[in-house]
Formats: C-alpha cells, structure tokens, sequence
C-alpha cells in the first residue's frame, strides 16, 4: 500500500488537536499511555535534573511538555510539529507553566535544520513511526545526536514493530484485542487502515541499535507492551 504524503498526515492532524489535549489518558490508541508519560519524563529528569533547554519533536498538543515541566520547572522549550493548529494549542497550554522561552516551528524533522550542542533533553512521543526509510531514520537520529549538549538525553515513546513476523503477527492481534475493547471492532479496524496508510514503524532493537551508531553512550528500554515501547539513550 502506498503510503500518505507529509501533507495527508498534517492534515488529519489539523483536525485532531483537542483528542491529543487529554493529559490524564495521553493517546487513547496508544497502549498504556499515561505510564510511558510518566516513565519518560521521570527519566529525563532523573538523567538531567538541571536542564535548560527542552526539545519536543512532534510534540501535537504539548502533553510531554507539560509534564516535563511539573517535573523541571521553567524550561525553555522548543517545539516542532507538522500541524499549525497543534503548535497553536501547545504553545497556548505551554505558556502557562513556564517563564522560560517558547518557540514553536512548523515543519518535518526530516527536513528542518536543527542547531547543534543546543539541547539537554529531547522527546519524541508518538511521532517517529511516520520515517520510512532506514536512511530517513539514520538522519533524524544523527540529527538529534548533534542537537544534545554533552550528557543529554533523547527519550522516545512509540508505536514499534518486530523482526519476526510470527511475533509481530502475535502483537498485531494483541493489538486489535486491545482496541476492540476500546471501540469496537470498526474502530480497530479504522487504527489499523490508518496505521498502514501512514505509519512505517521500527523495532526496538533496530532503534537502540541506531541510537548506539550514532554515538550515544548509553542505552535504556523503560518499558514494553505488545507495540509499544518507551525507551531512550545519554550522549
């Protein structure tokens, strides 16, 4: 199947900023949610308790931000989105918790110029799945290397894939149980159209693997779930 464009994607995206705004459920689609947010961020102040600068890469409505900030007050914050409606509720949700800096950039990570040794922390929730090719995901990594300041962190949650296909074929069914119980089965089947129209999603091991070629010193899964999983690296 063909996949959506960058543009296709935004534009779903445009129209679903108050369904990414829950910060007490997270993504609803995405299994166990609410821990991952919690485990993520709770790293990332655990590894970088005196950070100054936050970037949250495909950061729709703000949640990884906002609870960042209920753990290191006042960052300065940069956030980058396909959609211009999602930045809008971002910065607007934002704006309220910290005295630090806020820019917001429209844009592709893939694409856009990111300032190197800049950063101590960088977040990517629910977002890296839309890369497609080995190279497009080598770049981004590399990209986001170079953007941390020596000993900052990069934490990812995510939809995932597995090098089996018995075991992927395995999490794809434990998958759609999981969201039959939640929306019935012409719901599932409206996740899963959507996940092969828009998403190429890796595995956990092609991703640490990737994390450790581009240099990062240390490597950590914090948590897995059928085809999810919340993990990240030091520089």
């Amino acid at each position: 199947m063909e996949k959506l464009s960058i543009n296709e994607i935004r534009e779903r995206f445009d129209k679903n900023v108050e369904r990414f705004s829950n910060l007490d459920t997270g993504q609803e689609t995405v299994i166990d949610a609410k821990l991952c947010l919690e485990l993520i961020t709770d790293a990332a102040k655990t590894t970088v308790p005196n950070a100054k600068r936050l970037l949250d890469i495909g950061c729709g409505a703000g949640n990884y931000t906002i609870k960042t900030l209920q753990k290191i007050p006042n960052l300065n914050c940069t956030l980058i989105d396909l959609s211009f409606p999602m930045l809008n509720k971002a910065n607007e949700r934002i704006s309220e918790l910290t005295t630090g800096d806020i820019e917001t950039i429209q844009g592709d990570i893939l694409e856009l110029p990111i300032e190197e040794n800049k950063y101590c922390i960088v977040m990517a929730g629910a977002v890296l799945h839309h890369l497609r090719t080995d190279e497009d995901w080598y770049s981004v990594f590399k990209k986001i290397y170079s953007s941390l300041k020596p000993n900052g962190s990069f934490w990812i949650c995510d939809l995932i894939s597995h090098d089996i296909p018995s075991i992927q074929q395995l999490f794809e069914r434990n998958y759609g149980e999981f969201l039959e119980k939640l929306g019935g089965t012409e719901y599932k089947q409206h996740v899963f159209d959507y996940i092969a129209k828009e998403d190429s999603p890796r595995s956990v091991l092609f991703q640490t693997n990737l994390l450790r070629e581009v240099g990062f010193r240390h490597v950590e899964i914090l948590h897995k779930n059928s085809c999810f999983a919340a993990f990240g690296a030091i520089k």
